[in-house]
Parts: structure tokens; C-alpha cells; sequence
């Protein structure tokens, strides 16, 4: 596996942090939705794979499968905001930068 694509999947052990730490999904809570007790959970990022987005604490959120698809191939613009100030929230010094590959290493803000 290249080194550029390890760095964009999210580990198992990232995986069970953003989990602990989120509870259940972001969205659901935002809207006050009633999570189902066999709803499917996945941990999104924010800054898309696609976009160079690392597979880090800093850049992954628990979402529903429902929500993760509105924000990977719907109209998820509303939903991506909302998931970047919650992590400001979080992470004081968040920005996109910070949570995007770049091959000489981490952006210094």
C-alpha cells in the first residue's frame, strides 16, 4: 500500500476514537432525529479522501449510513459546514489544511 493512500484510510484504533468520542451520529443529533436501534455507523471524513483528506482523529465524524451518503454524493455542503465548526469546537486550530495529505508532511498553521 502506498504510503500517500495508508495515510488516508482511517485505523481501527482512529476508528474507535472518533466513535467514543462522537456517541452516536452528529448529524442525527443536530436534527434531533431518533437514532434506530439497528442503524449502521460510519466514520466520515470530512475532508474526502478524494481531496487528499487523512484518515485522522482530526478528520472523521460518526455518522449514520444515511447522513454519510448525503455527504459524500448528495447535497451534504450543509452537513460538511456543520461537521467542520464541530470540530473547531474540538480542535481550536482545525482547519482543512491541517487534515489534507501533503507529501512533505503536515502543514505547519
Amino acid at each position: 500500500m502506498k504510503k500517500r493512500t495508508k495515510q488516508l484510510q482511517f485505523s481501527t484504533e482512529t476508528v474507535k476514537a472518533i466513535f467514543e468520542r462522537d456517541q452516536e451520529c452528529i448529524f442525527c443529533r443536530k436534527f434531533g432525529l431518533a437514532p434506530y436501534d439497528n442503524q449502521i455507523f460510519d466514520c466520515c471524513h470530512i475532508v474526502n479522501k478524494s481531496q487528499g483528506g487523512l484518515g485522522i482523529l482530526q478528520n472523521g465524524v460518526k455518522g449514520c449510513r444515511y447522513h454519510h451518503h448525503e455527504i459524500d454524493n448528495g447535497n451534504g455542503q450543509e452537513l460538511r459546514e456543520f461537521a467542520e465548526e464541530y470540530l473547531k469546537s474540538i480542535y481550536p486550530d482545525w482547519s482543512r489544511e491541517s487534515v489534507t495529505y501533503n507529501k512533505w508532511g503536515f502543514f505547519d498553521e
